[in-house]
């Protein structure tokens, strides 16, 4: 569920036009709901409420500060996977004891600044890793908080690009090597062993593979406990997916998830942690685009919108689907076209749908991009010099301008020019 909706023919977030946005902010946008955003939050909060638990927003997914501070305000943990987003959790007011540290390839810098800072847990990836964190908690006289990220060999049933949890992927120590890992962790100085990480991919559509994920975890606690450690949380990553295209089969909700949880695990006496982002942020956001061009090609038909593939990565990248819609809805029986839905970037890659059926637009005409708050905005860029476009967050009536587009002359000022040119 979200909290954009069609009011007397025109698509509404929350309580404001979006075609009143646009105006005012010119396109493309990026816009999320703030009631969407808790809502998201508080039933996973919810789903978890049988035990022990903490909520770490995957901030990877959109990491802007006002949407940070929303979350936070709700009680919300932050999981980090570098040195500027754990800079970002720290901004927008979210306590170092709030703040997962994960991530393949923390380097010597970032782990001495969450040490300074604070920080809950470090989400060990390597032995390499977990060496050089032990001696730069020792170098600094403290002791850092760690669990092992363990990989299951477990296909996640996701695209290959975002599942983490096979025997191929970067991710992790091997779980069969597990308890030789635990071993050298107990020995080296500045470490303490709190826990257990997994995390198997991205944007899983059932529950089946979480749960056999979540049962060797199960049995590696109790042979870890025999072995000596103390195992009081269980970091289970996040992963739970959203239907991007209203036909798909739902998703598994947050409440059944949570129910696996208790059943495969609650019988451990451990908190539970997750790191929800898509499911938290990626309904809470759309991009609003607009029609420059309606173009006849041979045998197809083209809309060329201002928004364009470094605006929104994710269909040239992974051949995500993103739901378009127009923001004046369409009269009841009309009919639809199919359109290839373009940006004017100089890339065939450059294509958001091919076939897409749509109502008849015309140039000038707004459409959004539903399912567009996760890994939208975070991973644009400004190839062919176009500006990182704006974000905007709705609450109940207003709305206000979280990260403004920049001028042409910011992006070029930013250029240092040598002395000799």
């Amino acid at each position: 569920m979200d909290h954009f909706i069609y009011k007397d023919g025109s698509l509404f977030a929350e309580d404001v036009p979006v075609a009143e946005i646009a105006a005012q902010v010119g396109t493309p946008f990026y816009l999320y709901s703030t009631a969407t955003l808790v809502r998201h939050f508080r039933l996973f909060d919810e789903a978890l409420s049988w035990g022990p638990h903490l909520v770490c927003y995957a901030m990877k997914a959109a990491s802007n500060q006002a949407i940070l501070r929303t979350l936070a305000q709700e009680g919300a943990g932050m999981d980090v996977v570098s040195g500027g987003e754990y800079a970002r959790a720290i901004a927008a007011g979210v306590p170092g004891e709030r703040i997962v540290f994960s991530g393949v390839g923390k380097t010597h810098e970032e782990i001495k600044a969450a040490l300074t800072g604070g920080i809950r847990q470090f989400n060990v990836e390597s032995e390499p890793e977990m060496r050089v964190i032990s001696e730069v908690a020792t170098s600094l006289g403290v002791v850092a908080p760690i669990t092992v990220r363990v990989n299951p060999d477990v296909d996640a049933k996701t695209h290959a690009k975002i599942a983490t949890g096979k025997s191929e992927n970067k991710f992790g120590i091997p779980i069969a090597r597990a308890r030789e890992v635990y071993a050298e962790a107990a020995a080296l100085p500045g470490l303490k062993v709190v826990g257990i990480d997994v995390h198997i991919g991205s944007q899983l559509t059932q529950l089946e593979p979480f749960q056999q994920a979540y049962q060797k975890v199960a049995d590696l606690t109790e042979a870890l406990r025999a072995d000596g450690h103390e195992i009081t949380r269980l970091d289970l990553g996040g992963g739970l997916g959203i239907p991007y295209a209203r036909s798909n089969e739902a998703p598994p909700l947050p409440t059944d998830y949570g129910a696996m949880v208790k059943d495969t695990l609650g019988h451990l006496g451990c908190e539970i942690e997750i790191e929800p982002g898509r499911l938290i942020a990626g309904n809470s956001g759309i991009m609003v685009s607009k029609v420059i061009y309606v173009k006849n090609g041979e045998g197809r038909d083209f809309l060329i919108l201002d928004g364009a593939m470094n605006d929104l990565i994710r269909p040239a990248m992974y051949e995500a689907h993103h739901e378009i819609i127009p923001v004046q809805e369409a009269e009841p029986g009309v009919e639809l076209t199919p359109y290839d839905i373009v940006g004017p970037v100089c890339e065939t890659g450059d294509t958001f749908a091919k076939g897409r059926l749509m109502p008849p637009l015309a140039a000038g005409d707004l459409v959004a991009f539903r399912s567009a708050g996760a890994y939208g905005a975070v991973m644009a860029s400004e190839y062919n010099t176009r500006p990182l476009i704006p974000e905007v967050l709705v609450k109940d009536d207003q709305f206000s301008v979280i990260r403004p587009r920049p001028t042409f002359d910011e992006m070029i000022n930013r250029d240092n020019v040598p002395e000799w040119l």
